[in-house]
């Protein structure tokens, strides 16, 4: 599998999950556009991809905009001569319990989140289907987007989004042979850093260390290399065929999440009445599980401060 010659752009690449996709699409072979707020996490992003032998530009601007998207393409084209290659990964949280959250927090978590990836796929589209370049679009979602997450109203509405817009994406961009995916990611990250759950683990990858397995096996938590690798090869053309789906990775593990289908199904003669759904609705109904759970953490694992 080889990117040579071809052309990407990684929104929120500056550090992070971002960063490991750019350089990893750089390492496979691609010129990548990095892109972030700050001027030089930006820059230094750019280095460490050039320092590699890689090639990279910036533009520093804030996902959301449909101005920056166009600035993002134009970028790319003007610098390498063409665009390939996708991944909206940008985003922010505001994370609060809804009866706290502030039409700010919702406000400006979909704005990066969900209009910085239609806007930015909207721009890179048009200008494949123009060109006639068989694309790939890679977003980024989140298990919070799949399952919700206590004080994440606005960043779970916003990764539901991505995935729903990524399964009309792939309907309507297969004819021009442009793919279009959502990868879930479980990794270390700023924000699994503040869960006293993944300490050990964060502690670990901090020093330079392996995780303990039970975060890689057990959980499907790693490290943001361990992520990169997917999003690379779903840019490459051995993905041709793979579209429309959302795929988690972390750590160790792989899953291919389901779209949602129907668990259980009933009929009523003459509809389903007040008074029908009252006498029958329990004896079919089936609750389906919401949030996260976790196995209980080893013994040598845990990292209770009272302790």
């Amino acid at each position: 599998m080889s990117l040579d010659g071809k052309v990407a752009i990684v929104t929120g690449s500056g550090r992070g999950l971002g960063l490991a996709y750019a350089q990893e699409l750089a390492r496979q072979g691609a010129a990548v556009v990095v892109n972030d707020v700050d001027e030089q996490t930006a820059a230094d992003a750019v280095a460490t991809i050039s320092a590699a032998g890689g090639s990279a530009v910036a533009v520093v601007a804030p996902v959301g905009p449909t101005a920056t998207a166009q600035q993002l393409v134009r970028t790319a084209v003007d610098t390498f001569g063409r665009l390939d290659i996708l991944v909206t990964n940008a985003g922010v949280l505001r994370d609060t319990v809804l009866w706290k959250m502030s039409d700010d927090d919702f406000d400006t978590v979909i704005g990066v989140h969900l209009r910085g990836t239609f806007t930015c796929v909207r721009e890179a589209a048009t200008y494949m289907r123009e060109n006639e370049i068989a694309g790939r679009i890679v977003c980024i979602g989140s298990p919070t987007g799949q399952r919700g997450n206590f004080g994440q109203t606005n960043y779970a509405a916003a990764k539901a989004g991505i995935v729903g817009m990524v399964r009309t994406w792939a309907l309507e961009l297969k004819r021009a042979g442009i793919t279009a995916n959502a990868v879930i990611p479980v990794a270390a990250t700023a924000m699994t850093a503040t869960v006293p759950y993944f300490a050990a683990a964060v502690e670990a990858d901090e020093k330079g260390e392996p995780m303990p397995a039970f975060f890689r096996h057990d959980l499907g938590f790693g490290t943001s290399d361990d992520v990169a690798g997917l999003v690379a090869y779903l840019a490459s053309d051995a993905a041709a065929d793979v579209t429309g789906q959302a795929i988690g990775i972390g750590g160790d593990r792989l899953q291919v999440w389901s779209h949602p289908e129907p668990v259980v199904t009933a009929y009523h003669d003459g509809g389903w009445s007040t008074e029908a759904l009252d006498a029958e609705f329990a004896g079919f109904f089936e609750a389906q599980s919401v949030g996260e759970s976790f196995p209980p953490l080893p013994e040598d694992l845990r990292r209770d401060p009272q302790r």
